[in-house]
C-alpha cells in the first residue's frame, strides 16, 4: 500500500483547511474503510470514490475492487492522481474524473467508500443515497450522529429521518482529528449505510421528504402547529383540513419524537387531504 505522508510529499500539496482539505495520512484507519463493506453483501465490481485527495484511500479500493472511479474537483490533485495512477489507469482499473460530485453524472457504482468534503457532505450522501447502493461515508462526528440518532433524542431530526428512509444507518467508527493532516478542528465519524426498503409506504418521495423538513423548521411546536405554520414551505394549500383529519395523538407530538413511519403516515394524509402544489 501507498505511504500517505509520501503521497502527500509526491504531490507536494498542504492540505488547506479553507479549502476543507483535510487528508487522512492514518493508515490503520485507511486500511479499515473498505473493510466495512464486507458485512454488507457488497459487489465491489465498480467502487466509486468521491475526494481522492492524494490517492491513499484510493489505493486500498483499488486493492478490494475490480474498478475504482474517483471524483476529484482540485484540478491539481486530479492530475497528480492520473500521474500517480497512471499504471492502473492504463490497465483499465481506475478512471479519475475532474469535477464537483455535486454536479457531474455520477458513474454507474455497486459500492461508494469515500471521505467527504465535510462542507458538502449532506448534499453528497443525499445524492448517493437515492442510488441504493452501500455506502461507507466519513462525516463530522456530530452530522454522523444525527445521521443515525433514534426518536426522542436530542441529536433527532430532520437528517435521521432523511437518512434512515433510505438505508440502515450505523455508526461503526469515530475517528480522531490526529488521523488527518491538517487536523480539522472536530472529530469525525465514519457511517455505514445499508439500502433497504422502509417498512411504511411513501407514494411521492418528494412530498415525504419536503414535509418533513417543513415540520422540522417547527421542532418545539407541536405537529398541530407545525403542519399550521410550515404550509409555505411543505406546499399544503389547505393545512387546516390536514390538522381536522388526523389523529389527536399524532398532533399532539412534535417532530423529534415521530418515528418515520409515522412521518409517512401523516405524509400521506397531508397529500390526501392537504392539497399540495405543484411537485
Amino acid at each position: 500500500m501507498r505511504d500517505p505522508d509520501g503521497l502527500i510529499a509526491r504531490a507536494g500539496v498542504r492540505g488547506d483547511p479553507n479549502r476543507d482539505q483535510h487528508f487522512l495520512v492514518d493508515d490503520r484507519v485507511l486500511d479499515r474503510l473498505p473493510t466495512y463493506l464486507d458485512e454488507t453483501d457488497a459487489d465491489t465490481s465498480h467502487l466509486l470514490e468521491i475526494g481522492g485527495g492524494t490517492g491513499a484511500l484510493t489505493d486500498r479500493l483499488l486493492a478490494v475492487g475490480d474498478e475504482v472511479t474517483v471524483v476529484e474537483r482540485d484540478r491539481e490533485l486530479a492530475a497528480f492522481l492520473r500521474e500517480e495512477f497512471a499504471e492502473e489507469i492504463d490497465a483499465g482499473e481506475l478512471t479519475v474524473i475532474e469535477g464537483d460530485a455535486l454536479e457531474i453524472d455520477l458513474p454507474d457504482f455497486t459500492a461508494s467508500v469515500s471521505n467527504l468534503p465535510y462542507g458538502v457532505s449532506s448534499e453528497i450522501a443525499f445524492r448517493l443515497f437515492p442510488e441504493r447502493q452501500p455506502l461507507v461515508l466519513m462525516f463530522q462526528q456530530e452530522f454522523a450522529e444525527r445521521m443515525v440518532a433514534d426518536p426522542g433524542t436530542s441529536e433527532y431530526g430532520r437528517l435521521s429521518v432523511s437518512s434512515q428512509h433510505y438505508a440502515d444507518v450505523e455508526l461503526v467508527e469515530s475517528i480522531p482529528k490526529e488521523a488527518f493532516s491538517p487536523p480539522p478542528a472536530v472529530r469525525s465519524a465514519v457511517v455505514r449505510a445499508v439500502p433497504r426498503d422502509p417498512d411504511y409506504a411513501v407514494e411521492n418521495e418528494a412530498f415525504f421528504l419536503r414535509f418533513v423538513k417543513a415540520l422540522f423548521t417547527q421542532r418545539r411546536k407541536t405537529i398541530r402547529n407545525a403542519i399550521r405554520n410550515t404550509a409555505h414551505i411543505s406546499g399544503l394549500a389547505e393545512p387546516e383540513a390536514v390538522v381536522d383529519a388526523a389523529d389527536e395523538d399524532v398532533l399532539g407530538k412534535r417532530a423529534g419524537a415521530m418515528a418515520p413511519a409515522e412521518f409517512a403516515a401523516l405524509a400521506q394524509l397531508a397529500r390526501d387531504v392537504g392539497e399540495p402544489g405543484d411537485e
